[in-house]
């Protein structure tokens, strides 16, 4: 058993893979027309490409708990999921000169140093760096 496929929810799709393509630096692996707008729209890791792929999902626009959930998460300040990078210092760096907002600058806590950031599509992301 592996995971292939993570969902993350999203309001704008279009917002969303702009963000994530622009500033984060996934690529765009599948962008199929699913009808009502919407599309089977995911992503990889520039550096995995083989490995496995976001969903960019927009659930919060049709599934009432979805969204619930979302804005309970943001509201409460708290990560969506996490992507693992090799440095939260220098990602940190890199999106703040995109404009990216941080609700927690590098932080060190234990092993490991973590940054929560705002991906404007209704999400806290967590970066983390095992120290």
């Amino acid at each position: 058993m592996k995971v292939t496929l993570i969902s993350i929810p999203v309001r704008d799709q279009e917002k969303a893979l702009k963000f994530y393509t622009e500033k984060l630096g996934f690529l765009k692996k599948k962008d199929l027309p699913l009808g009502g707008g919407n599309r089977w729209l995911t992503l990889v890791s520039s550096e995995w490409q083989d490995g496995p792929e976001l969903l960019l999902e927009p659930g919060p626009n049709h599934f009432e708990p979805c969204k619930i959930y979302q804005d309970a998460l943001m509201e409460a300040g708290m990560p969506y999921t996490q992507f693992d990078v090799k440095s939260v210092d220098e990602e940190y760096e890199r999106l703040t000169k995109f404009g990216v907002k941080f609700s927690m600058k590098p932080t060190e806590m234990g092993t490991v140093k973590v940054a929560v950031f705002n991906d404007t599509c209704g999400n806290n992301i967590q970066l983390v760096e095992e120290l």
